[in-house]
């Protein structure tokens, strides 16, 4: 029954194996019950932090009379779209192409060999509004599989080759990966990324920022670019400065971001970004982590580097204390929800009334409560709104924020606390190991740089199995379920190169080369990129045999334009052309995506604007606080993706003892560069072609200027 959900890694998962419901996870055994039985399966996908999956299941999946209809006529499959976003990709696109929309809970019909033939979202106990009633919706299916037989089947067949025509459509975005035509295609570059800089600054909202009309989502890989193209020297870099500026500012100040402990929510309800949805989800937080402490290094504003800085500090601090787990390694998410009294009330932890301030606070309650958009009536429950000032606090008003704010805190953390999902996701954790070595650095903290090396060291040590194969996800120091993705290969990749640009340390260095190394391998096949190294049966019934790589992106960056990015960066440090010419290649799609849809390309066009810029390859040799000096110098020029090797100076060849003086190193870029007696030197490289190496923070920005 249920139970089988138990030992599950996803939180998700193991919430309903209480449930009535006859579950089962995703795999060879459901499918194989239901061709045995003679029944459709009903494959319900959602995630742990959501609300309306919670409220679905309360109201279904808890309902005895819900239960026994599934468990007669169906095989029920419960998915978790965070451990399986392949098996959510597939099915998501047969949702949207059913009903023109899609999102979680996600409710699909399917025959027992995974093709879907029908689809929806949320389906409430009764019929609301002209939306049937789920159990309106099972009857009906249930009919038509015992009467209309061959009319199922039809649409599963034509939804099938639907989704494998979209498939198709993936491959030619993508392109021949193999080689590049003649001539290359990187010329009108340059113009596509001002393209697409003008078609933000055309969608962003500027009453309220961000970009587009509610629901209003953090556009965190978009931010990336335009701080990235800000750096550049293209017609359209004040403008970029501006948009990114502005998102940054607004983001900060609204109810999107936890003004008490740090953290974003997942997104907001309206277009004022005053009603969040509460879900705190680490794939949100580390991308906007990374874009606050790259705004805080490249601004020329004294109050937004403090603005910045201040965000990316107390993001980083929550990502640690709420996120963080023991023995390394960061949980998928806190829930929307907080169950008080055995009921789910979304958001209840975070709420704050007018007379809950002034209990708290006394006299300063009313300043509070005004400044924090705290009203008489509730924006989220009839007296319960988040704290928000909507508006960049004055230095007079932050330094009195700043002081209430412990109080509320305090009583804010004795409240019941939304649940976490403790699954560790290892391409999330990789961007998560990135953005903190990257912070670390802007502000100093050795404690942010040890979070990220034990999470690196956790990756290596549950994650990687002795042949190098990378498990998607663990739970409780145990590796579980599937390989990793393209997305988790890339991810941890990145992560791993971050690490070694931060701290020089060359095992990080080994991690990352053997990933992007073994992901070729793994995820390029006959000219073909894909998003999984195999795929089940009952998917490539679905929606083709195989499937291509999805270049554009959600919430999270695509596993493509990862992989384009780590390929770019392996490429400036081991001097192999062939490496940056798939990167080349797999930013093609751009020619068209970048002016048209640049809201579903960012990370790509990060990739690609340091990729313009060479990337600058910064080689620095030397005593370790005087190498720290000059790359933080370096880094505040705003480089686009500037690759960095640091070293005490290495004679080149295979030796792999990494950092000491006269020592043979594994980096190619750091060879034949010598240290001097004292001090550092830094070594400007494009192409692995260096200029004269300079001694000093001012000699160096003048370098990187030229």
């Amino acid at each position: 029954m249920a139970g089988r959900l138990r030992s599950e890694a996803s939180a998700y998962l193991r919430q309903h194996a209480g449930n009535p419901v006859d579950w089962w996870p995703f795999g060879d055994q459901a499918f194989e019950q239901a061709r045995l039985r003679d029944v459709p399966v009903f494959i319900s996908i959602g995630y742990a932090a959501c609300h309306w999956c919670h409220v679905m299941a309360h109201e279904s999946f808890e309902d005895q009379a819900t239960a026994e209809d599934l468990n007669e006529h169906f095989v029920s499959i419960k998915v978790d779209r965070e451990e399986r976003p392949d098996v959510d990709s597939v099915y998501m696109a047969a949702t949207q192409a059913v009903t023109g929309q899609g999102g979680w809970p996600m409710s699909v019909f399917a025959l027992p060999d995974g093709r879907a033939f029908y689809a929806g979202t949320y389906y409430p106990p009764r019929p609301v509004s002209g939306m049937p009633s789920f159990r309106q919706v099972l009857a009906a299916v249930s009919e038509a599989w015992a009467e209309r037989r061959s009319g199922v089947e039809e649409s599963a067949a034509a939804l099938a080759e639907a989704l494998e025509r979209a498939e198709d459509g993936n491959r030619q975005l993508l392109g021949d990966l193999v080689q590049v035509p003649d001539g290359g295609w990187t010329g009108q570059l340059p113009a596509h990324l001002e393209q697409a800089v003008r078609l933000l600054a055309q969608q962003e909202d500027r009453q309220f920022g961000g970009f587009g009309d509610a629901p209003k989502f953090p556009p965190s890989s978009v931010v990336q670019f335009l701080l990235r193209h800000a750096a550049g020297g293209s017609s359209t870099a004040g403008l970029a400065d501006e948009l990114a500026g502005r998102t940054l500012e607004t983001m900060a100040g609204s109810a999107l971001y936890d003004q008490l402990d740090g953290g974003f929510a997942r997104y907001a309800v309206d277009r004022q970004w005053s009603v969040p949805h509460f879900e705190k989800m680490l794939y949100d937080n580390v991308q906007l982590l990374r874009a606050y402490a790259q705004w805080a290094m490249q601004s020329g504003r004294g109050p937004d580097r403090e603005l910045a800085a201040a965000v990316a500090s107390q993001t980083a601090d929550w990502m640690v204390a709420r996120l963080g787990l023991p023995g390394g390694g960061f949980a998928s998410s806190l829930d929307a929800d907080t169950v008080v009294d055995g009921v789910h009330h979304e958001g209840a932890t975070y709420l704050w009334s007018m007379a809950e301030l002034e209990d708290v606070l006394g006299a300063d309650g009313a300043w509070a409560a005004e400044t924090m958009n705290v009203g008489v009536r509730g924006t989220v429950s009839e007296t319960g709104s988040p704290l928000h000032p909507g508006r960049r606090l004055d230095p007079a008003e932050r330094k009195r924020w700043n002081a209430l704010k412990p109080a509320l805190l305090e009583v804010r953390n004795r409240r019941p606390q939304p649940a976490r999902d403790e699954k560790i996701v290892a391409g999330w954790n990789g961007l998560a190991i990135a953005a903190l070595a990257e912070t670390a650095e802007l502000l100093d903290r050795s404690d942010l740089l040890a979070a990220a090396e034990a999470a690196a060291d956790y990756l290596l040590r549950v994650h990687f199995d002795d042949g190098g194969r990378l498990a998607r996800v663990s739970h409780d120091g145990a590796a579980q379920g599937i390989e990793g993705l393209l997305e988790d290969y890339a991810g941890c990749a990145e992560g791993f190169f971050a690490l070694y640009a931060v701290t020089g340390a060359e095992r990080w260095y080994r991690a990352a080369e053997d990933l992007v190394l073994r992901t070729r391998e793994l995820f390029l096949r006959d000219g073909v990129l894909g998003d999984s190294a195999a795929r089940p049966a009952q998917l490539s019934a679905a929606a083709g045999e195989r499937g291509a790589a999805d270049p554009l992106e959600s919430a999270t960056p695509s596993g493509a334009n990862l992989f384009a990015g780590v390929l770019l960066t392996y490429a400036a440090y081991s001097g192999s052309t062939g490496h940056r010419r798939l990167a080349e290649n797999l930013l093609r799609y751009l020619e068209r995506a970048a002016p048209q849809v640049p809201r579903a390309a960012g990370w790509g066009m990060a990739v690609a604007q340091a990729m313009l810029a060479g990337p600058v390859e910064l080689a620095v040799v030397g005593e370790t606080d005087a190498v720290a000096e000059l790359v933080r110098a370096a880094r505040k020029t705003g480089q686009p993706g500037m690759v960095v090797a640091r070293g005490s100076g290495g004679t080149g060849g295979t030796g792999r003892s990494g950092g000491a003086a006269g020592a043979e190193t594994v980096v190619p870029l750091l060879v034949d560069r010598p240290a001097p007696a004292e001090g550092a030197l830094a070594y400007v490289c494009r192409g692995m072609v260096c200029r004269r190496p300079v001694g000093t923070a001012e000699e160096l920005v003048a370098e990187l200027a030229g």
